[in-house]
């Protein structure tokens, strides 16, 4: 098989499942690791591809940090649809953590509790959206504020959370990367994200289709430890297979 022939392979596979890694394609196309990464670096540099550690996927893994203004914008239905759906999974008299972000802000707007509710949460924009309800009671995280997404983060945040355990948390996060885990482009918020989970009993993640495959600087967890995933179609079938083989129950709308 010539270099024209491999390369059209290794498009072949991207575009088949999503990603690929050196191992297997040595193993397909019987050449050595060095070859194969040097197919991937020439492929990268035509922009037919983004290389990643041991392998290579369609889209660009890297997560980009932008404020919540400007990823308010980004898809909008999509979000508005995953908080619809993510709003109905709280319970009367419940207890919940809601975590920052853009879809847990929308998943804010939807809530229109029967019973009481309390919410202890480190973003600003999702307390103020909260605050009209008389029967909900707003728990706000003190800390460091991120300008970029309205919350709050660092050691005084999570040092308040030893007092609480909540039924659920509802996180919205930068990446989902199947073997990396979840991520968010900021390392504070990534360990507040964490110290939210130890003290809640479901993980909750709210994350459109443009999430998955993405990698931000702080990780969050493996994506084992997620309880659910409320997504919309755009999520690859490979994606949600791959999810639910490491038990997480994968909910589009």
């Amino acid at each position: 098989m010539n270099n024209v022939e491999r390369h059209q392979l290794i498009i072949s596979k991207l575009k088949e499942s999503g990603s690929v890694n050196v191992a297997d394609l040595c193993e397909i196309l019987g050449v050595s690791s060095v070859t194969i990464r040097k197919d991937l670096k020439l492929l990268e540099d035509r922009q037919l591809l983004f290389r990643t550690h041991g392998g290579a996927t369609l889209i660009n893994p890297y997560a980009a940090d932008r404020t919540v203004f400007e990823k308010e914008r980004m898809q909008a239905a999509e979000k508005a649809a995953i908080a619809r759906e993510a709003a109905s999974l709280i319970s009367d008299n419940d207890s919940i953590i809601i975590a920052s972000g853009t879809t847990v802000q929308a998943m804010a707007k939807e809530i229109q509790p029967i019973g009481n509710l309390t919410v202890v949460t480190s973003a600003l924009n999702v307390a103020v959206q909260l605050i009209k309800h008389p029967n909900i009671e707003i728990l706000q995280l003190g800390g460091t504020l991120r300008k970029s997404s309205t919350s709050v983060a660092g050691l005084y945040a999570e040092r308040i959370l030893d007092d609480f355990l909540c039924s659920k948390v509802f996180l919205g996060v930068d990446g989902i990367d199947i073997e990396f885990g979840l991520t968010t482009t900021n390392v504070q918020e990534a360990h507040l994200n964490r110290k939210m989970m130890e003290v809640s009993q479901k993980v909750i993640v709210l994350a459109d289709s443009t999430k998955f495959g993405k990698r931000g600087f702080g990780r969050i967890c493996g994506v084992d430890e997620v309880d659910r995933i409320i997504t919309d179609s755009g999520i690859p079938p490979h994606t949600v297979k791959a999810l639910e083989s490491r038990g997480v129950k994968v909910t589009v709308v």
